[in-house]
């Protein structure tokens, strides 16, 4: 239990500067992504802001892994922007709360760590898709609405406004740290942006142009739908969706930031703080969220590394919405968008081009299609299943044709096959394919030292193979398997004949840290 309440390591050497102005960073980047997201999915702009602050909050409080960011997501506006319009906010107050449910039930079960299973060609993909969306989300910055109230690409001088301070943004951004760390660039190029905009008088589009942010505290309130069957039927649907793509892209967000960091996050102490965080942020008006890629990339860049950076960004957050929102309003959004582009070309895995030729064509063709799919389809959740399931079939196919058998005969007359690798629903047919039942003698032993019976393929395969010989009246036994493969033959015993005098002892992997 001590681990458990252990939530903030007082050893840790924190730069308090630092922390406090990366978390200012990331309030400011917060208010454009919460308010876009929140429209996304057809809610007002203060459900978004809402999930943003009590995401961050809870996450930066109780989350496993410290530096990291969450709020309202794309990921999730785009699963229930279809339950809004069908039902209302209602509902996706109730659906977010039944998430959260579900997302700390995953913890408390440790299926976080089931994120091993992703291959590291599937994160190449989902980040670069992710970096994509991030560039391509901040293109809609470049727009206006015209006189027939049509969003269109802007003209003359106000494009080349635009451009003129987003490539500024970008170059302080860049510059800044090859001069000193002590200030995070990020936050630099955003104050010198809204100087100039504010003091050379120039007219450009600002926060306040997209929607008001201006709020009281987060109000508490149980979601008013009819605690029935049928609703449950109507949102756990979504729920499930949403706990899936919500936990999938906050551990491989903790993934990503483990690396820059090189340190290690605690997967399923995060899938119990998402958990907490969605069901509050349901019980307090918002639209629920996840771990949020940009802003942590953001976050950690600035130099945080301990949780006060998020609970700094969560509590100016609340600040800006509550006391400051007639300033917040005036940020011009060409500073905002030129710190998201820089995090879109940081968050690009440039490296992975360069390994075009040099990884295999399957992990190349898992890369791409993740890439393409979280890109068309904004569904992380399904790019990261669609390249978990490919790369396992690869996987198996690979594994599949690595079977072998060594094949001789002892001074007794006794065939011997010696097996290598795994029998599994894969492998069953080259394996059959090694013995030659109508020339073998009277007695044959199948050796399974380097080989494993994985599953009831393999189990299956066994049998067919047995029953080929008792049908020649030939005796099989199988030698050296070891105490799993023995528990899943334990039905077959009347026809197999198992040698338990030189199993050996196999280590079997657990679940303790």
């Amino acid at each position: 239990m001590k681990q458990f309440f252990n939530l903030f390591d007082f050893s840790q050497k924190v730069n308090y500067k630092t922390e406090v102005l990366a978390g200012l960073t990331v309030a400011l980047a917060l208010i454009p992504e919460a308010v876009a997201f929140a429209m996304i999915a057809g809610l007002s702009p203060l459900t978004g802001l809402y999930a943003a602050f009590v995401m961050g909050l809870v996450t930066s409080i109780l989350g496993g892994r410290p530096g990291m960011i969450s709020g309202a997501t794309g990921a999730v506006a785009v699963v229930i922007v279809g339950l809004s319009i069908s039902h209302g906010p209602e509902y996706i107050f109730a659906s977010v709360v039944l998430a959260g449910i579900i997302q700390v039930l995953a913890g408390v079960l440790k299926l976080g760590k089931l994120i091993r299973l992703v291959p590291h060609s599937v994160i190449f993909g989902f980040v670069n898709g992710l970096a994509i969306i991030i560039f391509m989300s901040q293109l809609d910055n470049f727009k206006a609405v015209n006189e027939a109230g049509e969003l269109t690409w802007m003209t003359g001088s106000n494009l080349f406004i635009m451009l003129g301070l987003v490539l500024t943004t970008m170059l302080i951004i860049w510059g800044l740290p090859k001069i000193t760390k002590a200030f995070p660039s990020s936050l630099a190029a955003i104050l010198v942006i809204f100087g100039i905009v504010v003091f050379a008088g120039i007219e450009t589009k600002t926060v306040g142009d997209i929607a008001s942010i201006q709020g009281g505290f987060p109000p508490f309130h149980i979601p008013m739908v009819p605690f029935t069957w049928e609703t449950l039927a109507i949102i756990f649907p979504f729920a499930a969706i949403m706990a899936g793509v919500g936990l999938i892209e906050s551990l491989l967000t903790l993934n990503i930031v483990d690396e820059i960091t090189e340190t290690r996050g605690r997967g399923n102490k995060e899938c119990v703080a998402q958990g907490t965080a969605n069901v509050l942020s349901g019980l307090f008006s918002g639209m629920g969220g996840c771990a949020m890629i940009g802003q942590s990339l953001i976050n950690v860049s600035s130099g945080a590394r301990a949780r006060l950076s998020g609970i700094v960004a969560a509590v100016m957050l609340l600040v800006f919405i509550m006391f400051a929102a007639d300033i917040i309003e005036l940020l011009p959004m060409a500073a905002l968008t030129g710190v998201m582009i820089m995090v879109a070309i940081g968050t690009f895995e440039w490296a992975s081009l360069r390994t075009f030729r040099r990884m295999p064509k399957s992990d190349v063709l898992v890369m791409v299609l993740v890439t393409l799919v979280t890109i068309f389809l904004h569904n992380l959740a399904l790019a990261v299943l669609v390249g978990v399931i490919i790369s396992a079939l690869v996987f198996a196919w690979d594994n599949a044709k690595r079977i072998r058998a060594r094949k001789f005969m002892d001074d007794k007359g006794v065939k011997h096959y010696e097996i290598y690798g795994p029998l599994f629903f894969g492998s069953t047919t080259a394996f059959s394919e090694k013995f030659d039942v109508l020339n073998d003698p009277d007695e044959v032993i199948i050796d399974f030292s380097e080989s494993r019976i994985v599953d009831m393929s393999g189990i299956e395969a066994v049998n067919k193979l047995t029953e080929r010989y008792l049908k020649q009246g030939k005796k099989l036994h199988l030698r050296h398997l070891s105490r799993d493969c023995k528990n899943l033959l334990k039905n077959a015993d009347e026809i197999i004949e198992v040698n338990i005098l030189e199993d050996p002892t196999w280590k079997v992997a657990v679940d303790k840290i």
